[in-house]
C-alpha cells in the first residue's frame, strides 16, 4: 500500500493517559518468557564462549590480543548488528516466534561449527555466521514480551528476560573451562551448539505468537498504515527522534563498558592474576552469575518503582549506577591477588548493566506495536556496534599497544584506558533525562 503523508509515518507516541489499574498478565505469558530467558541463556552463552576460552583458543591458534578483540568485537558486530535490521523489518510483517526458532537453529549450528575450524580465518568465517544467526534472536524477543505483558509490569519482565547474559555466561564459564580443562576447547562449541538446535525446535512448539499491541494502554493508537511503513522511512523516524537517538547512544557507551570488560576479564585474570582454568570454572562463575543477575534484576525492580513517578527514572537509575561502579572497577584491575580482584568485580558486575532493561523497556514502550522489533533492532545496532563492535576491539588493540611498554600487565594498563568511559556513559544519560524531562513539559503544555 502507497504511503503519503508524514502524519502516517510519525514515530511519536499519543499523549499519556492518566494512571489505570495494573492490566492482568495474559495466560502462558510466563511460560512464553522463561523460554525466551532460556533462549537468550543460549544465545549469550555461544557468543562469550570465544572470551571465556580465550587463553586455550590463543595458545592452540596462535592469534594475538588485538585479532581477539577483532574475533570478538568488531567481526561478530558487523553481521550482528546491520542484518538485525532487515530481519526485524521482517519480523514485524510475519511471525516473530518463526524468526527467533529459525535464528537460533542457525547460530548453534554456527557456534558448533567453531569448534571445527583450524586457523584464525576459519574461525572469523564460523563467528561472522553466528552474529548473523543471533541477529534475529533478541529483537523479536523484545516485541513478543512487550505485548504480553502491561507497561507497569514490563521493565520486571524485561529483566527477567536480560538475566539471559549473566546466566548464560556464568554457565559458559563453569561448563566451558569444565569441558576445556577435561578435553579439549573445542568441545564446548559441540555441546553448546546441539542443545540450542533442540532449543529452536522447542521455541517453535511452545511459544504462542501474541496479539500486536494488546497490552498497550487505552487511547494509544497506531498511525493508519503504519505496519507498512518502508525500511528506510522507518529508520529515519527512529533516528529522528531525540528521546530514541540519546537512548541509543546512551546504551552503547554503557555497552562499550560491558563488552569490553566482559570479553577480556578471564584472559586478564589468567595472564596477570594467575588463576587457572579450574579456579575460573568455580569462581568467576559465581561472580558473573550472582553479580550480574541480581544487578539485572534489582535494576528492573527499581526502575520500575520510580519511572512510575516520572520516566527520567529510565536514564538517571543508570547514570547512577555507572558513576557508583567506576571506583570498583578500578580497584578490580589493580588488586594484586585474584581473590581481591574479583571481590571488587562484584559491585561492577551488579551495577554495569542497570542501563540495558531500562534503555529497552523506555525504547519500547515509545514507538508503536507494529514497529518494536524494528525498533529493537535499530536500538541494538547502536548499542551493540558501539558496544560489542568497538568495546574489546579498542581494549585489545589497546593492551596490545600497551604490551612493549607494560608487558604481561598490558591488559591491566587496557582496563585503566577503558575507565573513562564511565564518565561518557553516566554524562549521555544524564542528557537523555533531561530530554525526558523536557518532552514531557512539551507534551503537557508547561514547557
Amino acid at each position: 500500500m502507497k504511503i503519503s503523508g508524514e502524519a502516517k509515518l510519525d514515530m511519536t507516541p499519543a499523549p499519556e493517559t492518566p494512571p489505570r489499574p495494573a492490566a492482568p498478565v495474559p495466560s502462558g505469558a510466563r511460560i512464553t518468557l522463561a523460554m525466551l530467558c532460556f533462549v537468550y541463556v543460549l544465545n549469550f552463552l555461544d557468543r562469550q564462549l570465544i572470551s571465556i576460552l580465550a587463553k586455550p583458543i590463543q595458545d592452540g591458534l596462535k592469534i594475538s590480543d588485538g585479532q581477539l578483540g577483532l574475533l570478538t568485537g568488531f567481526y561478530f558486530a558487523l553481521f550482528y548488528c546491520f542484518i538485525a535490521i532487515p530481519i526485524g523489518w521482517l519480523a514485524d510483517r510475519t511471525s516473530r516466534v518463526r524468526v527467533l526458532a529459525i535464528a537460533c537453529a542457525l547460530w548453534s549450528g554456527a557456534t558448533a561449527a567453531c569448534g571445527m575450524v583450524g586457523n584464525y580465518g576459519q574461525l572469523v568465517v564460523a563467528r561472522m555466521m553466528v552474529g548473523v544467526g543471533e541477529a534475529g534472536g533478541v529483537p523479536p524477543s523484545y516485541a513478543i514480551i512487550s505485548d504480553s505483558f502491561p507497561r507497569e509490569r514490563r521493565t520486571t519482565a524485561m529483566a527477567i528476560f536480560n538475566l539471559g547474559p549473566p546466566i548464560g555466561s556464568a554457565l559458559g564459564v563453569a561448563f566451558g573451562a569444565s569441558l576445556a580443562s577435561a578435553f579439549s576447547w573445542r568441545i564446548p562449541f559441540y555441546v553448546i551448539g546441539i542443545v540450542g538446535v533442540v532449543a529452536a525446535v522447542a521455541v517453535h512448539l511452545i511459544v504462542r505468537e501474541p496479539r500486536r499491541g494488546q497490552m498497550d494502554a487505552p487511547g494509544r493508537s497506531t498511525p493508519p498504515d503504519a505496519a507498512g511503513a518502508g525500511l528506510f522511512p522507518t529508520i529515519a523516524q527512529f533516528f529522528g527522534n531525540p528521546l530514541l537517538l540519546m537512548a541509543s547512544l546512551a546504551s552503547g557507551a554503557g555497552n562499550f563498558i560491558t563488552y569490553g570488560l566482559l570479553n577480556f576479564t578471564t584472559l586478564f585474570l589468567m595472564r596477570e592474576k594467575g588463576m587457572q582454568l579450574a579456579d575460573v570454572a568455580i569462581w568467576y562463575a559465581l561472580v558473573v552469575g550472582i553479580g550480574m543477575s541480581a544487578g539485572i534484576y534489582a535494576s528492573g525492580r527499581i526502575v520500575d518503582r520510580f519511572a512510575a513517578r516520572g520516566k527520567a527514572a529510565y536514564a538517571t537509575v543508570p547514570a547512577i549506577s555507572l558513576l557508583l561502579a567506576l571506583p570498583f572497577f578500578l580497584a578490580f584491575a589493580w588488586a594484586p591477588t585474584w581473590q581481591l580482584s574479583l571481590l571488587f568485580l562484584l559491585v561492577p558486575m551488579f551495577l554495569n548493566s542497570f542501563f540495558l532493561s531500562a534503555t529497552v523497556t523506555f525504547v519500547q514502550g515509545e514507538v508503536p506495536a507494529e514497529r518494536r522489533v524494528i525498533s529493537g533492532a535499530l536500538l541494538l545496532l547502536v548499542m551493540n556496534f558501539i558496544g560489542l563492535g568497538l568495546g574489546p576491539t579498542y581494549v585489545g588493540m589497546a593492551s596490545d599497544h600497551f604490551r612493549p611498554v607494560y608487558g604481561d600487565h598490558a591488559l591491566r594498563a587496557a582496563y585503566y584506558a577503558l575507565a573513562p568511559m564511565y564518565l561518557i556513559a553516566a554524562a549521555l544519560f544524564l542528557i537523555l533525562a533531561r530530554l525526558i524531562r523536557r518532552n514531557q513539559r512539551l507534551q503537557e503544555g508547561t514547557l
